[in-house]
């Protein structure tokens, strides 16, 4: 019954799309395991890392767009919530090292040795267990939105205002990540992993689970996505966007249906963020940066508002674009995004997935408007 409920609530763009996803995460990790490393159709294992690391921007652009697109809470802070993602990830990810540190210690990690750590702090205690750490990675982000949204919420907090909020708290959480009293590796952060479930990070095989278990996410998100936008619910959440006052005094609890999808989309950007860390192979505090989370608004703006599919689509292009414009011209990179927001905005409101519905409707005007 829930899968059927799931599915009847994408229509069929959105399956064709999963079906696209959950394609192109079996297809590389095996072209990249069965093919020989001379071979035309070999993927060889950096570009499913980076293809793995762009599934992971695209489910955190997807959860942006979730509650920007389809509630109107623009949130400039869900940086924050892939970061905590990727720091319950590092957690466990630094317990499985061991004794294997550079200082030999069974129990504590290398920086707590280094900043003379007695004994481990109490919040470490669990991530030893894969099962402990991957229940944080949801509870944490969610927990940290649902405090933030009641508040915010409850006292009619909206615009840009909520904006603001969202962008000072996850400025406030860098600012504390990077002390090193915070017992989560300070400035340096947490790297030199070694092991995941007793499989070596560093191995083709695991970058292949890796990528495909973010393929596997990103196609359930865009499946849950769809089901909430396009239940009742869904519906009344479009209404609060559009009209809010107005549901408001239909009797209409704005608070509740708010709080529901920013604690779901804190969720989604928390699981983006643990399967990040061990793909990349480190996190810090540059994570929190509120850069990153207005470049994930860019993402969904460039691909498409309210579109679902669109910000899968944005974060895949503004990243590509990163990484080859980062390395063949980095002096350009950052007066490139500033000219891509500008161009988004005057002429692609409605992103990359509205622009041929914008030349069609163009060409109809002009059909139209010709003289018979």
């Amino acid at each position: 019954m829930i899968t059927r409920f799931l599915w009847q609530g994408m229509d069929r763009n959105v399956r064709l799309f999963v079906l696209l996803v959950l394609a192109i995460g079996i297809a590389l990790p095996l072209l990249n395991q069965l093919t020989p490393p001379g071979s035309a159709f070999h993927v060889p294992a950096w570009l499913m890392q980076l293809m793995g690391k762009y599934l992971c921007y695209a489910l955190l652009a997807l959860a942006v767009d979730l509650v920007w697109g389809f509630c109107g809470i623009l949130s400039l802070g869900h940086g924050a919530f892939f970061a905590l993602g990727g720091y319950c990830m590092g957690m466990y990810l630094m317990r499985q090292i061991g004794s294997r540190g550079v200082y030999g210690n069974p129990l504590l990690p290398d920086f707590m040795v280094f900043l003379n750590y007695k004994e481990l702090p109490w919040f470490w205690y669990g991530f030893n267990h894969f099962w402990f750490a991957m229940i944080m990675v949801v509870v944490i982000p969610s927990l940290l939105a649902l405090a933030l949204g009641w508040f915010a919420f409850r006292s009619r907090v909206t615009g840009v205002y909520l904006s603001i909020i969202t962008q000072a708290m996850t400025f406030a959480l860098m600012l504390a990540f990077f002390r090193n009293d915070m017992g989560l590796g300070g400035n340096n952060g947490m790297t030199d992993f070694k092991e995941i479930l007793g499989f070596s990070v560093q191995a083709d095989g695991t970058r292949a689970v890796l990528y495909f278990a973010s393929a596997v996410a990103l196609a359930l998100g865009l499946v849950v996505s769809a089901a909430v936008v396009g239940s009742r619910f869904g519906k009344a959440l479009t209404a609060v966007r559009d009209a809010e006052s107005r549901m408001r005094f239909l009797g209409y609890r704005v608070e509740g249906y708010k709080l529901f999808v920013f604690v779901l989309s804190a969720a989604m950007a928390g699981i983006a963020g643990a399967l990040y860390v061990p793909q990349v192979g480190i996190i810090n505090p540059s994570e929190f940066s509120p850069a990153n989370s207005i470049e994930a608004v860019l993402w969904v703006a460039v691909g498409g508002r309210g579109t679902l599919i669109g910000p899968v689509i944005g974060a895949f292009i503004v990243n590509f674009g990163k990484t080859w414009l980062t390395g063949a011209l980095p002096e350009v990179w950052l007066f490139a995004l500033g000219a891509l927001f500008i161009v988004v905005t005057l002429l692609l409101p409605k992103g990359v997935v509205g622009l041929w519905g914008q030349i069609k409707a163009r060409s109809q005007a002009k059909k139209a408007r010709a003289p018979a």
